[in-house]
């Protein structure tokens, strides 16, 4: 028998939908301002766990922004181990399959004599359309 997960409170259901509803990475305060403005009353605090639940359960992705905060979205297409090329502007994101990184990384563990090598790629930019205002 395998252990039941989180229980679905209405503050984790508000969230989950809101992660469905918006494509672009945000901070946990950033969902919170969404749910607040929706006229959720779902705590900060809430949000933070609940968010950082998700990401551990690998059903949100997790970024670090440029000022060094934690920024999350629901995966768009994938839930294999993947990278993004992240608007600084806007927050927009696309997903990236990026095989010669992934050799890249295992082949630096091994030379070092290190396995089970984990990494996070991220790259970031500014998007043609926020390039173009």
């Amino acid at each position: 028998m395998t252990a039941p997960g989180p229980r679905v409170t209405r503050q984790r259901a508000e969230i989950a939908a809101a992660l469905g509803e918006e494509a672009e990475f945000r901070s946990a305060q950033g969902w919170h301002d969404l749910l607040r403005h929706q006229g959720s009353g779902t705590g900060l605090a809430t949000v933070y766990r609940t968010l950082q639940s998700l990401a551990e359960a690998g059903e949100v992705d997790a970024v670090v922004g440029e000022g060094g905060e934690t920024l999350y979205r629901r995966c768009g297409t994938t839930t294999e181990h993947h990278h993004h090329l992240r608007c600084r502007e806007c927050g927009a994101a696309v997903e990236l399959d990026a095989p010669a990184v992934e050799a890249w990384a295992a082949a630096v563990g091994t030379a070092h004599g290190y396995s089970r090598i984990d990494h996070t790629v991220e790259l970031t930019g500014v998007c043609s359309d926020c390039a173009a205002n």
